[in-house]
């Protein structure tokens, strides 16, 4: 049976929740094809609920009409991912749930890939590192941490 959260991400949650406790911020998670497993790793640490706000998985157009703020206007234009949709969603779930940063997951399969975008209070951004075999595990957003950003 494997184990869960992953050893080799522990210290990195760690770290996050420290940060984000010691800050007094909060985080909110959307995921698509990552299904939860953001959230879940968020959620392993004790005393989650200081710093975790909330989490969605939008894999699914209905699942994006019902909590995201998309309509099926956006549908009707989309083809594939952008840094300007999924900056909106992670504006609107960071609205919705009230947190200091949402950090939202969004993997195509191609060649253009957006592995996370985030949203916080001090701005946001996107990673976009191509396909990478980390994809097949986990594919983390940042924070805003000091000069820059740590990429997790």
């Amino acid at each position: 049976m494997s184990e869960f959260p992953p050893a080799s991400l522990r210290p990195l949650i760690e770290e996050i929740f420290d940060l984000l406790r010691a800050r007094k911020e909060t985080i909110s998670v959307a995921e698509t094809a990552s299904g939860g497993l953001i959230s879940a790793c968020l959620l392993s640490t004790p005393g989650a609920s200081t710093i975790y706000k909330g989490g969605l998985t939008v894999y699914t157009l209905d699942s994006r009409i019902a909590y995201t703020g998309w309509t099926p206007q956006h549908w009707e234009n989309y083809s594939g991912p952008t840094p300007e949709i999924v900056a909106g969603i992670a504006e609107n779930v960071r609205g919705t749930l009230k947190s200091t940063y949402t950090v939202f997951m969004q993997w195509i399969c191609g060649a253009r890939s957006i592995d996370a975008v985030w949203d916080g209070d001090k701005g946001g951004g996107d990673r976009n590192r191509g396909k990478r075999k980390e994809h097949g595990a986990f594919c983390w957003g940042g924070i805003e941490v000091g000069e820059g950003f740590t990429c997790w």
